[in-house]
């Protein structure tokens, strides 16, 4: 996903605590017309402060901060402001962070390390209502989310929901699966944005799910991958 460029600036509210990741985030965003960073706090606690201030449309928050963690205050955040999103940006990459990051209402979760154009789609689908993962902790979360083995008739009505997919949606869902966002599926197949979105909302119907983590559950509890 990419951000229009004629699009009214986002606010990005940043919140980390590291003082070198914060001023790299914030030249890194100025770099982008579409977005404008509206302050920087180095805690949980500011951090809501400043959301509650500032009511931005974004928020790009570490979850290991002094005084509130980034969970924590994600939770205060989103009950005050659901229509802010978060963006969790973050060296914490194990099971039980990475849910109780996604529980707490984030939108977005990107790892510290990952491109600043990585960052950016984050942003993007956030800002669009999609759900990301960083392909290096979608299938973590994947996983985690599996549920038992489906009973017999279960397997058959899943069988006969991916039978409906195309061969080039069976190509976009695989790419789903191995946690690639739509850029990046787009830049795999030679597809134009456009084209992968209208592929995705397809697979999302014919498969009966809400987005596209439930889309890849989906795949990996048929079999088919």
């Amino acid at each position: 996903m990419v951000l229009p460029p004629d699009m009214t600036p986002l606010r990005v509210l940043i919140v980390e605590d590291d003082p070198m990741m914060q001023l790299g985030l914030e030249q890194s965003l100025m770099n982008y017309p579409q977005l404008e960073v509206v302050e920087c706090v180095a805690d949980g606690y500011l951090g809501v402060q400043a959301a509650l201030k500032l009511k931005p449309d974004v928020i790009v928050m570490d979850i290991g901060l002094p005084r509130l963690d980034g969970i924590a205050a994600t939770q205060k955040i989103k009950v005050a402001l659901p229509n802010t999103h978060v963006v969790m940006l973050t060296s914490h990459t194990t099971e039980t962070e990475i849910i109780a990051a996604l529980s707490s209402g984030a939108d977005a979760y990107c790892i510290k390390g990952a491109t600043v154009e990585r960052l950016v789609n984050a942003i993007a689908a956030a800002i669009e209502g999609a759900a990301y993962l960083d392909p290096q902790i979608a299938r973590k979360v994947i996983e985690n989310l599996k549920p038992p083995p489906p009973s017999d008739a279960n397997q058959k009505a899943l069988q006969e929901n991916i039978s409906h997919l195309s061969e080039r949606e069976l190509e976009v869902l695989q790419l789903i699966v191995e946690g690639c966002s739509n850029p990046e599926i787009g830049k795999k197949l030679y597809l134009s944005p456009n084209t992968v979105k209208t592929h995705v909302r397809g697979i999302m119907n014919k498969l009966a799910v809400d987005d596209r983590v439930q889309a890849a559950v989906v795949a990996l509890r048929s079999g088919i991958f």
